[in-house]
């Protein structure tokens, strides 16, 4: 299949309809991004590399770091994780404090806010220096040791994140988080404000697609079933309040943020990421969402 070629006919499509939606500015910093960016990669199991695009320029991945987050806690705790935090879509949105009292401080899933704060949690515990490790687990499964933060975008969002630090002290009133609640937020406004291309995030998530199994640095990050189960997440609960929109349009376990970025998987085959800042009602890029769309439809791939 000529990957490049779809991927080229993808872009011109997508030119003609930017700008779409609108750019997210609750976090002051991403509201300065031209809503004129496109990027798109695959990157194939088998090794092979496409783009096309602002593929190669950096963005703020924001909740697509959660993934990473999620499948780093998942090789610490194993599936006692699930203890802290659910496996269900949220049906309201990512930030809902009335949801978390509801169920008792547990939050649904691993993706919205309270939950990644959970996880957060569980790598503070765990990791002597959260940043640094964490910061180097991502650079090793993109081969990639440039990849960065930007302080910038961690302190814009934490200075209004007001409702994240009330998510936090709910946690904490449940015992629900074990740190202070000022070092589980500043890892969180961390690995939210990581700097990646498409490329970056396309390389990043092939060992979703590959049973666990990082090619470049030919290790086995995860098993083939906590594999699995990350990418069902992913499907479920990876696009907000618009899962089940995402699976219907686009057919692929996929996380999304804020930034305007999504990623999907198709297992044992490739991964494909796309970049583009303008959002959607539930907080999706739009022109991103509907790349992939014409993606799975001109590839005749998906997981269905």
């Amino acid at each position: 299949m000529n990957y490049q070629e779809i991927l080229e006919d993808i872009h011109q499509e997508i030119l003609h309809r930017l700008p779409a939606g609108k750019v997210a500015t609750y976090i002051p910093q991403l509201a300065s991004i031209s809503p004129q960016k496109f990027g798109m990669a695959v990157q194939t199991v088998d090794g092979e590399l496409f783009h096309v695009g602002d593929a190669l320029e950096n963005f703020s991945i924001q909740s697509i770091s959660k993934v990473y987050t999620l499948a780093l806690g998942f090789t610490f705790e194993g599936d006692k994780i699930w203890s802290r935090v659910g496996l269900e879509p949220s049906g309201s949105t990512f930030n809902s404090l009335v949801q978390l009292e509801y169920e008792q401080g547990i939050p649904r899933n691993p993706f919205i806010n309270a939950g990644a704060l959970v996880v957060s949690d569980i790598l503070v515990s765990h990791l002597k220096e959260p940043q640094v490790s964490f910061l180097e687990y991502v650079r090793q499964r993109a081969n990639n040791a440039s990849i960065h933060d930007d302080p910038q975008v961690a302190r814009s969002e934490r200075q209004a994140g007001f409702r994240n630090a009330a998510m936090a002290n709910f946690l904490k009133s449940f015992s629900n988080l074990t740190n202070e609640v000022e070092e589980v937020l500043e890892f969180y406004c961390f690995h939210c404000s990581l700097s990646m291309s498409c490329v970056d995030l396309a390389k990043g998530f092939l060992f979703f697609a590959n049973k666990g199994h990082c090619p470049w640095t030919n290790q086995k990050v995860l098993t083939p079933s906590q594999t699995k189960r990350v990418n069902a997440l992913m499907l479920t609960c990876g696009t907000y309040d618009a899962a089940g929109d995402f699976a219907f349009n686009v057919g692929l376990p996929g996380k999304s943020g804020v930034g305007g970025g999504i990623v999907g998987v198709i297992p044992n085959r490739l991964t494909v990421a796309v970049w583009s800042p303008g959002l959607n009602e539930k907080g999706n890029s739009a022109a991103g969402q509907y790349a992939l769309e014409l993606f799975t439809t001109k590839t005749g791939v998906s997981i269905f």
